[in-house]
């Protein structure tokens, strides 16, 4: 096994996780099997509790982990299939020690931050190689910034694991920030030089460094670095600043051969890569044909990275169709003081994303009730599947005040309402409905169609409310259409409304299946019915 750490320094927001999910990408086309990690210093256990503001979009993988938004990176950009091994954070590791500790697991020692802290960090690090044995590269992303007091213990933990496995199977990379100085107009090392002596102190030689550049690095510049920093030339390599799309980050690395300096500093045989098909999505990104528009309807429409996964299977399946695809950002509460026609405006398809709390659900089933009513393709996600379900209810049905009793306890018509199993939780981290879940897909539905005639699907979950069994018969005799179920409990999963072009909605989230070349069969369906309907 060999293995790649991943740092930043200078700056946050670099673009370590893009640096390392491409990396991924560039040996995975030179025939190499690759697994990633994220090793957050955060106190947190996981970023589940976290608001959308502090962290961005909760990833959630097949297992159920509550994750990093890069970790969705790291999906998306490889075939890797990734567990709650590939997820750890500073309270993962703190809790696991303070349990064994208190379960006597350290014979009486006195616990310290070395070697039992470091000792569980490297841990997750033989997991994760025994869960894959069969993997030829780990990549392993370290969050924050070298020189943060919080991340110091992460890197010590890499330090001591590089002489455990030997220094010839660890490959260092540090992504370091080159900032241009207009008024001097010339681009700045010191940064950097400052940055890897940092690291240094701390008994890390990185290997290669990644620079981030809004310019090309010149020769003079690679020279300065390699001699202040003790890398070869060759070693410095430029990661500049995407035009259109973050889907080019491979393929500007692979200019500066980076996948060919990390197989040689592995000592891995490997192949050239072909990235033709890779090409081939960014090109249609780039220059697509056709065009289309769509109102993504949220309350953390502020925060691009809020519904991250959402905006990339989007643009995913608009290269799927050839197809440029213009998001509205559309801001739920704006609705609800004016109205959905005159905020949204004309559009060829309505998505409205999941969420939590009270906050602008009337602006969200305006929004819902504009797409029904006019036609306009719909797309519902978690949240958005129980908002389409209460307008459904009320507007279809006549069942005033329909409502959820995550936002009225007292409703008179609970359409959606707490899962049995949710009811006592108090506890909020990892207490929801999560992960992977196999659903039936019934015949002579949109789903059906979609799903390429499929009859099971296995889908990701995160949420606590369902729709309500007790309402099923009323609201499918007004037209409702009930296309998926899940096997074990058959929960609701898929309605769509009849006799419309396109109203789907689903209660799992299909963002975090999407894959360059491989959209997921309802966003692609999606972009098509808005193509048809433009």
């Amino acid at each position: 096994m060999k293995y790649i750490f991943v740092t930043g320094g200078v700056v946050s927001s670099l673009g370590k996780g893009l640096a390392a999910a491409s990396i991924g990408t560039l040996l995975e086309h030179r025939g190499l099997k690759v697994q990633l990690q994220k090793f957050d210093p955060y106190l947190n256990v996981d970023p589940g509790t976290m608001s959308p503001y502090q962290h961005g979009e909760v990833y959630v993988l097949d297992d159920g982990a509550e994750t990093d938004l890069d970790l969705g990176h790291y999906e998306r950009f490889t075939h890797a299939n990734l567990s709650r091994l590939n997820s750890l954070s500073s309270g993962q590791v703190f809790d696991s020690v303070i349990k064994n500790e208190r379960a006597g697991k350290y014979l009486g020692a006195t616990v310290q931050f070395i070697p039992h802290v470091t000792d569980e960090i490297k841990n997750r690090l033989h997991l994760a190689t025994e869960r894959e044995p069969d993997t030829d590269v780990i990549i392993t992303e370290i969050g924050g910034t070298v020189g943060d007091i919080e991340g110091h213990l992460f890197l010590e933990a890499l330090r001591q694991f590089s002489l455990d496995v030997g220094r010839e199977n660890v490959c260092f990379i540090h992504v370091t920030l080159l900032p241009m100085v207009k008024a001097a107009g010339e681009i700045k090392t010191k940064p950097t030089q400052q940055s890897v002596a940092k690291l240094r102190e701390i008994g890390i030689q990185p290997d290669i460094i990644i620079c981030r550049t809004e310019h090309d690095l010149d020769d003079d510049n690679r020279r300065k670095i390699a001699m202040f920093c003790n890398v070869p030339q060759n070693n410095v390599v430029a990661f500049r600043d995407v035009k259109h799309t973050i889907y080019q980050c491979p393929l500007d690395l692979r200019k500066d051969k980076i996948d060919r300096l990390v197989s040689d500093a592995l000592g891995l045989d490997s192949q050239t890569p072909d990235l033709t098909l890779w090409q081939q999505f960014v090109e249609r990104l780039i220059n697509p044909t056709f065009k289309t528009k769509i109102a993504v309807v949220g309350k953390y429409i502020d925060l691009n990275d809020a519904y991250k996964s959402i905006y990339e299977s989007i643009t995913i399946a608009g290269a799927a169709h050839d197809t440029e695809v213009e998001i509205i950002k559309v801001d739920a509460e704006d609705i609800e003081k004016s109205d959905a026609k005159s905020i949204i405006g004309e559009v060829n398809g309505i998505l409205i994303p999941g969420g939590f709390g009270e906050r602008g659900i009337e602006g969200k089933i305006l929004a819902a009730q504009y797409a029904r009513e006019n036609q306009i393709p719909y797309f519902g996600i978690c949240l958005g599947m129980q908002i389409a379900t209460i307008e459904f209810a009320r507007n279809v049905c006549g069942l005033e005040k329909a409502d959820s009793t995550e936002f009225n306890k007292d409703t008179p018509h609970p359409v959606i309402s707490l899962q049995e199993e949710q009811q006592g939780i108090t506890d909020m981290g990892a207490s929801m409905r999560l992960g992977s879940c196999e659903s039936i897909v019934h015949p002579d539905t949109i789903a059906h169609q979609l799903y390429n005639q499929n009859t099971t699907i296995h889908e990701r979950h995160r949420h606590r409310y369902e729709f309500n069994p007790a309402y099923k018969e009323q609201l499918t005799n007004a037209g409702l259409i009930i296309s998926s179920v899940s096997k074990e409990k058959g929960l609701v999963e898929i309605i769509e409304v009849k006799d419309h072009p396109f109203f789907i909605a689903a209660q799992f989230h299909p963002e975090f299946k999407s894959k360059p070349n491989q959209p997921h069969p309802i966003f692609s369906g999606f972009i098509q019915a808005s193509l048809k309907h433009h």
